[in-house]
């Protein structure tokens, strides 16, 4: 597949996974030193290779035939269709770490690598007016923005990650024996010094028992006249302390009336540097793009971009649909789903020849069939709102019979369907993975696709005609 021949990115907060393997060995010969920690933590010496659980992959022929929701809405309603071709982002163009859906602001706030098509300006600083004024890849005109995460192919972890393995179990053989018996000798050796500091002490004193108690005695009436004294001049500086303290207790009363405001607004000043600072911060260890191949965050491997990327908008079971709002936001699946739950997953993965099927594992293929992701958006819109707090309350999806909830209007549904080229033995070792928060581990119902409208009421018309009239429209 075509590659960026760009000059690679590189970041300077995060070194990519291979080099952190390179590394290992010379990390490992330092640690060995305190082995006595490593010891009793466990997986010492593991490798931090990140392939995908090979449970995470099925064979498409095993996936029930006929749950595929999303084509049996397909023969309900509006049958026609709208299709943009906005290309597939085939040298990878156009591609960073950001959300300005769900993470606004915030630069490599997704922690994985988006593919684009359409807006060329999409990041994540974006906003509607930005997008207004940017450039599109799409043919006739349409500046919405279409984003989902990439996929890699990793032939390398597992290689890698046995070869850190076995210099770790090279290195720490014996060690741990080694550790122990020269803790031993040094406890023996410590408490021989002790013995000797102990036979030095006794016998050095000469007095006899009596003599030690007059001499104590004496010593407890110096003892008793000193106290006396020093309590007499104690008092004596009570007072004059007492004194000086209530002159310079009206001062300070007059200065901290006249330092209050000042001290309010250097505090002010303070926090709002914490903040600044606490923001660059977050940046910087949310990491950015490493290397020629986009490693970001827990994400490694070679990019495969996919050789088709259908975005199509249809009926979704409605009898009719109405016009989209400009700048409407909706996101397909949940890219933390774990810490969400499953709520928001959605099934997304198939074969090309088995689209009546759909699956949340990565599929594997059979001979002359292709991996394919198919996203079906939310359809049912509130009416009012282009966003909620969620970004998702505004859209939700129609039910089984293409009705939306009361008080929500059908709008078309995008689909967006890629389909990629992952060779064979890739798939039977199970060599290929999304990109995705780190708490995924590259999960694949965590797979999930962006949308912002930013069609021209032009484009949106021809397309909702299309739809309610049954005709099948590519531009």
């Amino acid at each position: 597949m075509p590659r960026n021949s760009r000059p690679p990115v590189t970041g300077k907060h995060r070194v990519a996974r291979r080099t952190k393997i390179a590394m290992g060995a010379i990390g490992l010969a330092i640690a060995v030193g305190a082995l006595a920690v490593a010891v009793t933590a466990g997986r010492t010496g593991e490798a931090s290779a990140d392939p995908a659980d090979p449970s995470f992959f099925i064979d498409i022929n095993k996936v029930p035939a006929g749950n595929n929701v999303n084509a049996a809405l397909k023969k309900k309603g509006a049958q026609g269709s709208f299709t943009v071709n906005c290309g597939t982002n085939a040298d990878g163009a156009h591609q960073n770490p950001d959300n300005f859906i769900a993470q606004p602001g915030i630069k490599n706030g997704a922690q994985h690598l988006h593919d684009y098509v359409g807006n060329l300006t999409t990041n994540a600083d974006s906003s509607l007016k930005s997008l207004l004024a940017g450039g599109t890849t799409c043919k006739n005109g349409d500046k919405s923005a279409y984003f989902w995460p990439v996929i890699r192919i990793d032939r390398g972890d597992k290689e890698a990650a046995q070869q850190k393995n076995q210099k770790a179990q090279q290195q720490q053989k014996g060690k741990t024996g080694d550790v122990q018996q020269d803790k031993s000798a040094q406890d023996a050796k410590d408490a021989q010094d002790q013995r000797n500091s102990q036979g030095q002490g006794g016998g050095r004193s000469g007095k006899s028992a009596q003599q030690q108690g007059d001499q104590n005695q004496n010593q407890d009436g110096q003892q008793q006249r000193r106290q006396r004294n020093q309590d007499q001049n104690n008092q004596q500086q009570g007072q004059n302390q007492q004194q000086d303290q209530n002159q310079q207790q009206d001062q300070n009363n007059q200065q901290d009336k006249q330092n209050q405001n000042k001290n309010d607004q250097n505090n002010q000043n303070q926090n709002n540097a914490n903040q600044n600072q606490n923001q660059g911060q977050q940046q910087e260890e949310l990491g950015g793009i490493q290397g020629a191949n986009k490693e970001v965050g827990d994400n490694d491997g070679t990019i495969i971009e996919p050789e088709s990327a259908t975005l199509k908008f249809i009926g979704g079971g409605a009898q009719d649909v109405v016009a989209m709002p400009l700048g409407l936001k909706i996101l397909y699946g949940d890219a933390k789903q774990s810490t969400n739950g499953p709520k928001n997953a959605r099934p997304s993965w198939t074969c090309t020849g088995f689209e009546d099927r759909l699956t949340d594992l990565y599929p594997i293929c059979p001979a002359g069939s292709k991996v394919e992701r198919i996203h079906n958006f939310p359809n049912c819109w509130d009416g009012k709102n282009t966003d909620s707090k969620d970004h998702r309350s505004h859209i939700v999806f129609a039910n089984q019979q293409g009705k939306c909830p009361q008080g929500f209007k059908n709008v078309p549904q995008l689909q967006v369907t890629l389909v990629y080229d992952v060779p064979q033995d890739v798939q039977q070792n199970g060599e290929y993975k999304v990109d995705a928060f780190a708490q995924e581990k590259h999960n694949p119902r965590s797979d999930h696709d962006d949308f912002a409208n930013v069609m021209s009421k032009q484009i949106m018309g021809r397309l909702v005609n299309c739809i309610n009239s049954g005709k099948a429209c590519a531009e």
